[in-house]
């Protein structure tokens, strides 16, 4: 038990004011990042803010400096997870243009088809088939 004590009595404890003010900041910056309107900086907004905040957290509340090696090749892993979604997902963001594609105003984009008829009103059918009620 003794050993427990000194290995705990060394144990680091962060400034955690400290480290809620950092997670305030950043949490500023991922929600006005994208009202700038560009989008490199909505990605590095909603990715790399993730990523400082999740590195603030484990390094200070996850204790991962006392845990089992395989714990931190999983938490390894969940990075290069996270960075390869990301590559997989920024050159779709990226993209303003393509076939049947159109950008509103509000960044939503709709197809040719799915607008005229949405402007036309023709939504979907209405099912005539089993469990219609037709009489």
């Amino acid at each position: 038990m003794h050993a427990h004590a000194e290995a705990h009595a060394a144990h680091h404890h962060p400034n955690y004011v400290k480290i809620w003010a950092i997670l305030a900041g950043l949490l500023v910056v991922s929600v006005t990042g994208p009202m700038v309107g560009i989008r490199v900086v909505t990605l590095i907004a909603a990715f790399g803010v993730a990523l400082v905040k999740a590195y603030l957290v484990a390094k200070n509340f996850m204790h991962l400096d006392i845990e089992k090696p395989i714990v931190k090749w999983l938490l390894s892993l969940a990075l290069v997870i996270m960075v390869l979604l990301y590559t997989l997902v920024a050159p779709d963001v990226e993209k303003s243009s393509g076939q049947h594609w159109v950008k509103t105003q509000n960044f939503h984009y709709m197809s040719e088809a799915a607008r005229g008829a949405t402007e036309h009103g023709n939504g979907p059918k209405k099912e005539t088939g089993h469990g219609s009620n037709h009489h």
